[in-house]
């Protein structure tokens, strides 16, 4: 290639030839290309997709400037004859050549390409153009993909760093206008700088890709590690740089020994890289509240982001379909080094010796055992994936952290099983065979079996190919002064092996495997003054639940002792635990409620959870609060993947004089799709809801006790690009019976603005109450079953009765009339004016009540959408009221929603991830 840079323009003007050599044994009638930098031209492309699934919203709100793509190409043959090529649209990101003829096996052809490579902001996957003039490309140039099983591999830039490029040599000349800094893995030859251009030849031979930074002025430094070159510009704040070369040393030199020797001269490791998946936990706190030394983080970010770098430019793995294998031997690789050089290092560093925090199982989990626990939270949310599937099919918390440290894990667990090192040696034999020839799966699980002398089809069949839960428990026990008599359950479906441990006075007396022929038999054991008998004490299996796998020799005694625990912890299988949490409530009737919050669950899902919340009332002086009891049931295959039978109940004051209860037992049915990267979520819901609610002075119509059942179905598929939504809701008590439906749609728009309409259709099936309590309302939800969090829901005046729920009428002025007793229809629209933040919306509908003619009412006006169904502003201008803007006492027709639930917030930042 010859490559002419504009670093003002942020592209690349690129003259290339490709001599493609058809080393298979089959005859070629085309050739496909990687264009992965072209994924950047289109929203609608698989990346664009992707991001939307994500909720990540800068790519789709991004500036045509900022997005990149591949322009102008051409390509023809020697002789200037052009050649046909094919791009879709669905995947803009390769490109078919079709030959003019047959290349046969042996044969070579050239290919002449001239393009422009415009490059995208580093803000989309940390690579690309970033400020201060500066590039770190990649995956920028055409080269042809992989072939193997008889075709070329078409992948899609997915965002994944799994691009399926044939092995090459590359020869590129390279001229930037200016003086610049030149950092690549490649050989650098005729390097001449000078004020006015910066020119250098790049070479290297058998590489996949390689990496190429240009800056004003060089970020990274060089560290010479025997034969092998280490540029990298990791950051790590200010200590001994001598210290830092000790560590890169002593990583690069573990590396080597436990699995081989770098097949390059030189290698990057760069700050974008860590930042693209970086240590998780070791991230998460801001810098000024991280208990670990300067050095260890510089540590810990250079050992992952040197090992995933290093593994990936010398497997030749199919990166998409066997990314479990660099996963696991990259976490176990990791795991084997904090063994060797931190073995006393917690997973909250130095916090652990703070006394406030000495009692918190988080802050005693060693620095390893966090990969555990890092799992286990999807495994408990059974949204955990196996281990062999697709990078691509993966949500996103799977691909970045669970499924990467379960593939650690289990090889641990395996070398933990076997022994005498023998993981190790394949893992380096099957390092030697990259060195020959591209590998697979078959490969590195026949060189696990080879070295292994006993039977270990258990862990490909379990770990990599499965996600059924490994669960096992005690059964009988029957001890004398000598001897103990057992049987080890399998209360789930994989048999692997599994060991049990002897304890006393929290000390080990002895361990022993059990074989999968030992599970679900009698088995008798020598004593040997053991208090405790302990399955998996030291968490090596990858096992589904671990509080059932303690047994007391004593028979008054507890297998788990209770411990009441300040605030949230990590589930600790060694204690029963009990959590209580400050909380604080806020309706006005009740005014400021401070409470304590009692559950049973940590940040892991249980089969049985509950949450028990008295509260004290300033206002009313009385005990108010909120309990919960839940049985989760989860299927682990089929779309229905959990069924939760719930007791909920709450006391609370719904007017100044009078409060109410409620109590509704639950079921809910959970589907998702075939695919868990589909965003649609599906659920059943079936609530008997028995309210009682004290008489009021105040409030018209407040009626003493009434029963309802409550049938809903959702459907609800939410993407940045777009947002679907269907409910249906029916009630049947003995006033009355009623039906509705709701349906939404929010598009965003290459302009990037928002179009949203949604309509609401209500009708009673029979009505035959009088009063006003149980009708559909227009502007305010009449919120008699308590579902909502209003904070003054009596209220007709005041700025709390301002406070909008989208629900039923959906209306923002309060127009007339404002309820309905037979049928309502309305439709709410909305557009946004500047970007996401300012809306402008109208409202119109009919409502019908008994005796009366249907009225058509409307509204419109602006909406302030600030956190977009979390904190918003609706400013009325028009509607059946007439001209509101102009109208008195403008400042109580304002409406707003506020919502004050950090669980509902929270999750504004975990949807990316689940």
């Amino acid at each position: 290639m010859s490559v002419v840079v504009n670093m003002e323009a942020k592209t690349l003007t690129v003259d290339q030839e490709i001599t493609f050599y058809n080393q298979t044994n089959d005859t070629l009638t085309s050739i496909v290309l990687n264009d992965w930098n072209n994924a950047f031209s289109e929203k609608e492309s698989p990346l664009g997709k992707r991001f939307s699934d994500e909720f990540y919203n800068k790519f789709h709100m991004a500036l045509e400037e900022d997005r990149g793509g591949t322009i102008n190409l051409y390509i023809e043959d020697t002789d200037k004859n052009a050649f046909d090529w094919e791009r879709t649209k669905m995947n803009p990101d390769y490109v078919k050549v079709l030959l003019k003829r047959i290349l046969v096996p042996n044969q070579k052809v050239k290919l002449h390409l001239k393009y422009i490579s415009k490059i995208p902001s580093d803000k989309f996957t940390k690579y690309g153009s970033f400020e201060h003039y500066g590039m770190h490309l990649k995956n920028w140039f055409l080269t042809p993909s992989r072939y193997e099983r008889h075709q070329f591999v078409q992948y899609s830039n997915e965002n994944l760093d799994d691009i399926a490029n044939a092995v090459s040599d590359f020869d590129i000349d390279l001229k930037i206008p200016l003086k610049n800094a030149i950092t690549t893995d490649l050989a650098i030859n005729n390097l001449v700088i000078t004020e006015q251009e910066t020119g250098v030849n790049l070479t290297g031979k058998n590489r996949a890709d390689f990496e190429l930074i240009i800056e004003k002025e060089s970020s990274y430094r060089s560290y010479k590690i025997g034969d092998l070159e280490v540029m990298t510009n990791i950051s790590s704040g200010r200590f001994n740089d001598s210290l830092k070369a000790g560590i890169i040393k002593r990583i690069v030199d573990f590396g080597t020994n436990e699995i081989g020797k770098y097949p390059y001269d030189k290698i990057i490791i760069s700050e974008a890289d860590y930042e693209k998946n970086p240590f998780y936990g070791l991230n998460q706190l801001p810098k000024f509240m991280r208990p670990f030394h300067t050095d260890f983080i510089f540590e810990i970010k250079f050992l992952k982001t040197y090992l995933n770098n290093y593994l990936k430019n010398s497997l030749q793995l199919d990166s998409r379909k066997d990314n479990w294998i660099y996963d696991g031997i990259q976490v176990f690789t990791m795991i084997k080094y904090i063994k060797k050089y931190h073995p006393e290092s917690k997973m909250m560093g130095s916090a652990s010796k703070y006394f406030l925090l000495k009692g918190f199982k988080m802050a005693q989990t060693d620095f390893n055992e966090q990969y555990s626990y890092y799992y286990m939270l999807m495994a408990r949310k059974n949204l955990d994936q196996p281990l062999n599937a697709p990078k691509n099919k993966l949500i996103k918390y799977n691909v970045q952290i669970a499924n990467k440290y379960k593939a650690g894990l289990s090889l641990q667990y395996l070398d933990d099983y076997l022994g005498q090192g023998l993981v190790s040696s394949g893992i380096q034999q099957f390092y030697v065979l990259n060195y020959e020839r591209q590998t697979n799966r078959s490969d590195f699980e026949n060189l696990l079996k080879l070295n292994s002398p006993k039977n270990i089809d258990w862990f490909f069949n379990y770990l990599i190919d499965s996600r059924e839960n490994i669960d096992y428990k005690f059964g009988d026990l029957s001890k004398t002064k000598d001897s103990i008599t057992f049987t080890v359950k399998n209360k789930g479906v994989p048999l692997v092996p599994m060991p049990i441990f002897g304890i006393k006075d929290k000390q080990i007396i002895f361990k022993k495997w059990l074989e999968t022929n030992e599970i679900d038999t009698t088995l008798t054991l020598e004593r040997k003054s053991v208090d405790k008998l302990v399955l998996n004490y030291k968490n090596e299996v990858p096992e589904f639940n671990l509080r059932n796998n303690w047994k007391s020799l004593y028979s008054f005694s507890l297998n788990r002792p209770l411990k009441l625990t300040f605030f949230q912890d990590l589930e600790d299988p060694h204690r029963s635990q009990l959590f209580y949490v400050p909380t604080l409530f806020y309706n006005k009737y009740d005014g400021f409620a401070p409470g304590i919050n009692f559950y049973n669950y940590s940040f892991f899902d249980k089969p049985f959870m509950f949450s028990l919340s008295p509260m004290y009332s300033i206002n009313t002086k009385s005990i108010v609060g909120s309990y919960s009891f839940a049985i989760n049931q989860y299927l682990r295959e089929g779309r229905l993947y959990n069924i939760r039978y719930s007791l909920n109940g709450s006391y609370y004051h719904y007017a100044p004089d009078a409060a109410y209860s409620k109590l509704y037992p639950s079921l809910s049915l959970y589907f998702r799709e075939p695919s868990y990267r589909d965003n649609r979520k599906q659920a059943i819901f079936v609530k008997y809801n028995i309210i009682n609610k004290e008489p009021s002075a105040i409030v018209i119509d407040s009626t003493d006790n009434y029963s309802i059942l409550n049938l809903k179905y959702s459907n609800v598929k939410t993407e940045i690009a777009s947002h679907v939504k269907f409910l249906a809701d029916v009630q049947f008590s003995g006033y009355f019976g009623k039906a509705s439906a709701e349906m939404e749609y929010r598009k965003l728009f290459k302009d990037k603005r928002y179009f949203n309409v949604r309509a609401f259709v209500g009708t009673f099936l029979y009505n035959t109450n009088d009063t006003q309590n149980y009708n559909f309302g227009v502007s305010r939800v009449n919120d008699y079953l308590f579902d909502y969090p209003l904070y003054a829901r009596s209220d007709e005046t005041g700025l709390l009765s301002q406070q909008y729920i989208m629900g039923q009428g959906g209306f923002k002025s309060f127009v007339s009339p404002s309820e309905s007793n037979q049928w309502l229809v309305t439709t709410n629209l909305s557009y946004s004016l500047l970007w996401n933040w300012v809306d402008a919306y109208a409202d119109f509908g009919f409502v019908k009540n008994k005796g009366m003619r249907d009225t058509l009412i409307y509204d419109s006006g602006i909406r302030l959408n600030l956190v977009q169904d979390y904190f918003e502003l609706f400013f009325p201008v028009y509607s059946s009221n007439g001209f509101e803007a102009t109208q008195k006492n403008y400042s109580e027709k304002i409406r707003f929603i506020f919502i004050f639930n950090p669980k509902s917030l929270i999750n504004l930042f975990t949807r990316k991830w689940f």
